[in-house]
């Protein structure tokens, strides 16, 4: 079963005061005391050590479910304007694959290869950081502590994310103008301005937000309810608890904050290929202005994908994440001895 670093970290400790303990004949040696140490060592790895394994994790995340996000993209914007006329995830995917090809699902993942790695290394440093400042590692559960740390990191990680991601979405339509990542940033600099970039930066906050609370809070009661399954696992963290628990915490949270993804495709995408213009960047009249023109159900635009896409998506982020924090780890111990 794989380990979690902070597991890894506690059974080498106990290795280390064993070998003490069996060596050491006159006291010279003295033993670490493991709770305080493990408290230090936070994980026993640097701020840029989470960078470098949230980075990871981000990248492999989103690299390997960037064919399902596009679909998410065509069917949330209209036929007219780059999108799909049906709602069907399986039409979709072969009406892409007829016109397009296979290189079709993969259009703008140079953006998200841009974007992914940095805003992913920000998010879980921050998160990392903010859930060792609000008592998010003592011992018990804190979901809480865990949902506050996600909202802060997910604002600072989307501000580096955000600009990539609007590249990213208007390179997935079907008749998308731009040649490629740097003729569509040239041309956005250069016709809209920079602000252009940031257009749904405060939709993807508000969105991100309660998804952010909901999947930190189902994810640590899903791992509290997968330990009580199997008791004897309850102190354990291990790489089924992650997937399953980031898997469940990833469906829920994208089902319920889908209408705000609309809204922030929408706004990212206006005046693309015929897209309406909208007055403001405001999530409100953006809701009016989809709702009168095409009902409310427009809202729940790309639900099945967006929920096929977050739930596979996070329990990979988790699952990756951790193994890279189990591989830091043991990198360091190795280099200290």
């Amino acid at each position: 079963m794989a380990e979690t670093a902070s597991e890894l970290r506690r059974q080498i400790l106990l290795e280390h005061n064993e070998e003490q303990s069996s060596t050491s004949f006159h006291g010279g040696e003295k033993l670490i005391p493991i709770e305080e140490e493990m408290e230090d060592l936070h994980d026993g790895l640097s701020f840029g050590q989470f960078m470098v394994a949230g980075s990871v994790a981000g990248m492999v995340e989103h690299m390997a479910m960037f064919p399902v996000d596009t679909l998410k993209t065509r069917m949330q914007m209209l036929a007219s304007t780059g999108g799909f006329s049906h709602s069907g995830v399986g039409k979709a995917l072969l009406s892409i694959m007829r016109s397009e090809g296979p290189f079709g699902l993969y259009r703008g993942i140079g953006a998200m290869g841009l974007g992914a790695g940095p805003a992913h290394a920000v998010y879980f440093s921050v998160y990392e950081f903010c859930k060792e400042k609000f008592g998010g590692n003592k011992p018990g559960h804190h979901p809480l502590v865990h949902a506050g740390s996600g909202v802060t990191a997910t604002i600072a990680s989307d501000a580096v994310f955000t600009p990539m991601d609007v590249v990213k979405q208007r390179l997935q339509l079907r008749c998308s103008p731009y040649r490629g990542v740097m003729d569509c940033i040239t041309r956005m600099l250069k016709e809209e301005g920079i602000r252009a970039f940031y257009v749904s930066y405060r939709t993807t906050v508000v969105m991100n937000a309660p998804f952010t609370a909901m999947h930190f809070a189902t994810y640590e009661a899903m791992k509290e309810a997968l330990s009580g399954i199997s008791p004897e696992t309850a102190s354990e963290e291990n790489l089924f608890v992650h997937i399953m628990a980031g898997g469940v915490a990833g469906a829920i949270a994208s089902a319920v904050t889908t209408p705000f993804d609309v809204v922030k495709t929408r706004l990212q995408c206006q005046g693309v290929c015929g897209a309406d213009r909208f007055t403001s960047s405001s999530i409100r009249n953006a809701v009016q202005t989809i709702v009168a023109k095409e009902g409310p159900t427009a809202l729940l635009k790309g639900l099945k994908p967006r929920v096929l896409f977050h739930a596979p998506a996070a329990a990979i982020c988790w699952s990756t994440y951790e193994a890279c924090k189990s591989f830091l780890y043991n990198w360091n111990a190795k280099s200290a001895t």
